[in-house]
């Protein structure tokens, strides 16, 4: 792993991907953050992996969002120690990218339960007229 972080390393160095700004790299986490925020509710299968649920518990969603959130954050990590140099954070600093990280998945939430519901009540409805 480290030989292979290496070379993406040296890759984005000589210029190999157009992400060389900072600027480039912080939004291509914001995005990151936004697609991995969303993926819990629109992938049914646990972290992309297992067998295909008609419904997941409320709790798999969460343990989902943790572990995208860790991901994330760990990536963005290695991209601030890219940069510079990395700043130390305190608990302040994880509470509201947290909420953040939760704010991001808020379309994947509503498409998920609400939209999707929706679709399906009133295909239901149509059925049951004559």
């Amino acid at each position: 792993m480290a030989v292979q972080a290496r070379s993406l390393d040296r890759l984005v160095v000589a210029g190999y991907f157009p992400m060389g700004t900072s600027s480039t790299l912080v939004w291509l986490v914001i995005v990151l953050a936004v697609v991995a925020a969303n993926l819990p509710f629109v992938v049914q299968r646990f972290f992309l992996l297992g067998q295909r649920m008609a419904s997941k518990p409320w709790w798999l969603y969460l343990l989902e969002m943790l572990l995208l959130y860790v991901l994330v954050g760990t990536l963005a990590r290695w991209v601030e120690a890219r940069l510079g140099q990395v700043h130390e954070q305190g608990m302040a600093f994880y509470v509201i990218t947290g909420s953040l990280f939760l704010l991001f998945a808020f379309p994947g939430l509503v498409y998920r339960h609400l939209v999707k519901r929706q679709r399906g009540t009133r295909a239901m409805m149509e059925q049951r007229l004559p």
